[in-house]
């Protein structure tokens, strides 16, 4: 008998389980058999036929006998390629082909059939969750993945492009060649294509897209086609403070379990799915629980243009992670929970001809149309939407007007000192503060009190159209440093509410 073990790991929505990779051959058995069992899936049933082509083309002998692989614990489904490369070193260790010691290893990796190692999703959540709970842990990766190793610190990690490389490692004075070295690309100068100097005129809704900026707040812009309306989304992520290291790291985990190779986010997601995305690709599932459009644009910016056209079981699904910043996908045998700490940004038509109030073009809608249309947006969903504007049309002669506009990066500094005013006051930034919390830190000066209580009166306002607005005024208050929300800061806040309809 002839017996290896070697450790691996599988990923379970946005969590990492260890995984323990057993060999056995008995080369008295008369027939060939290879075998793998521990509840594997299809993708792994079929490494059998990988790793057997690639032990053989890779110089080494595939052991004679019954070879028997088992990933424990037994009692749980396994997925994904990745156990390719932990099978097929096990092999090699139990067959004496190589000799290491392997017990502090960590090892993944896709084999093709001439003994290349292929990247693999999920190397970054791997990396950082086994490195925190096992402090003498080190890693065999493949190469392709390499810069995902950027943020582990002080641990082996090597990187190999063939199967045949592993000898080599298993030779302390080779292995040093095959050691991780990524680089510290996140670091690097940003040029960004796009500029906020780029929109003329359009002051109202600048002045509001950086409000909404500088206190994370969901905003909703509303005009007719060419008014603006996504260029000033775009533009978002370029006023928003830059990230930090941990949130650098959580998105990153979050585009590494979805399926992208050494995408490091260093710079603020923007995601704009179409409107006919369906809410499994927006709030994630799949039979694996991927995570959707919501996770993705963790950190950043989730634009979604024609807001009214997406499916209504679409609108609704927003609602949660926007209250709470994450969502939770359950599935039969699996619950997996992702962040979910988006900007939303949504953009819409006033009615179906996108020309209600247009001064320049006359609308062909009817009322009952246009109320229609407008009603796809449904109260809970507009409650949770805390800047609501109307952009007009930009006049011809502000197109043609030499640029003078603002740049971003000065958008940005202004943007940055009122976010780190919030963070040193409260722990998170304005919008995303609960009703408990905006009584806690929001201080209004007297005048500015009786102000709001007799707006909020005539408009009939509700309590979390009430908090809309204090939120706001704070976030107003803090881009100009002030201690307390005063009545000018609560009078700019009401002209974000929109029209009633929006």
């Amino acid at each position: 008998m002839k017996y290896s073990k070697v450790n691996s790991a599988y990923i379970s929505g946005f969590e990492v389980k260890p995984i323990i990779v057993e060999v056995d051959i008995n080369s008295k058995a008369t027939q060939q058999i290879f075998k793998i069992v521990g509840m594997p899936n299809t993708a792994i049933l079929e490494s059998q036929k990988r790793v057997y082509s690639a032990i053989r083309n890779s110089g080494f002998t595939f052991p004679n006998g019954n070879v028997t692989v088992n990933l424990a614990p037994s009692n749980i489904k396994k997925q994904g390629t990745h156990f390719d490369l932990p099978i097929a070193i096990s092999i090699l260790l139990a067959s004496k082909q190589i000799n290491m010691e392997i017990d502090n290893y960590y090892i993944f990796g896709e084999i093709g059939l001439n003994g290349e190692i292929r990247g693999i999703p999920g190397i970054t959540l791997f990396l950082l969750e086994i490195a925190n709970s096992n402090k003498d842990a080190k890693f065999i990766i493949p190469k392709e993945n390499e810069e995902e190793s950027l943020f582990i610190k002080n641990r082996e990690i090597y990187v190999i492009e063939k199967l045949s490389d592993i000898v080599k490692i298993s030779n302390e004075e080779d292995r040093t060649t095959y050691k991780s070295n990524p680089k510290n690309i996140y670091n690097e100068d940003e040029n960004e294509d796009l500029d906020f100097s780029d929109i003329k005129g359009q002051f109202f809704a600048k002045r509001a897209a950086e409000i909404a900026a500088a206190g994370f707040h969901n905003i909703l812009m509303k005009g007719s086609p060419g008014s603006g309306k996504t260029m000033i989304a775009r533009r978002i992520p370029t006023i928003l403070p830059k990230m930090t290291h941990d949130e650098i790291i959580e998105s990153t985990k979050i585009y590494s379990i979805y399926g992208y190779l050494n995408k490091i986010i260093y710079k603020r997601p923007f995601r704009a799915p179409h409107h006919s995305a369906s809410t499994a690709s927006i709030i994630g599932g799949g039979s694996e629980a991927k995570p959707g459009e919501v996770s993705l644009a963790n950190n950043g910016v989730l634009f979604l243009d024609e807001f009214p056209e997406f499916r209504n079981d679409v609108i609704e699904s927003l609602r949660q992670p926007m209250e709470d910043g994450i969502v939770t996908i359950s599935r039969a045998k699996l619950v997996a929970t992702y962040p979910a700490k988006f900007m939303l940004v949504a953009a819409q038509n006033p009615c179906p001809c996108g020309y209600y109030g247009d001064p320049e073009h006359e609308c062909t809608c009817s009322i009952l149309q246009i109320n229609n249309y407008n009603k796809k947006i449904s109260g809970p969903i507009k409650d949770r939407i805390d800047i609501r504007i109307n952009i007009p049309r930009v006049k011809i002669e502000e197109i043609f007007k030499d640029s003078t506009e603002e740049k971003s990066k000065s958008i940005r500094e202004r943007v940055a000192i009122a976010s780190k005013i919030q963070i040193n006051r409260q722990g998170k930034l304005n919008g995303k503060l609960s009703q408990k919390e905006v009584k806690k830190y929001i201080f209004l000066e007297n005048d500015a009190e009786e102000f709001l209580k007799s707006a909020a009166k005539k408009y009939k306002m509700t309590g979390r159209g009430v908090n809309r607005i204090l939120k706001v005024s704070r976030t107003i208050a803090d881009l100009k440093s002030n201690k307390n929300v005063t009545i000018e800061d609560v009078a700019e806040a009401f002209q974000f509410r929109g029209d009633e309809n929006i």
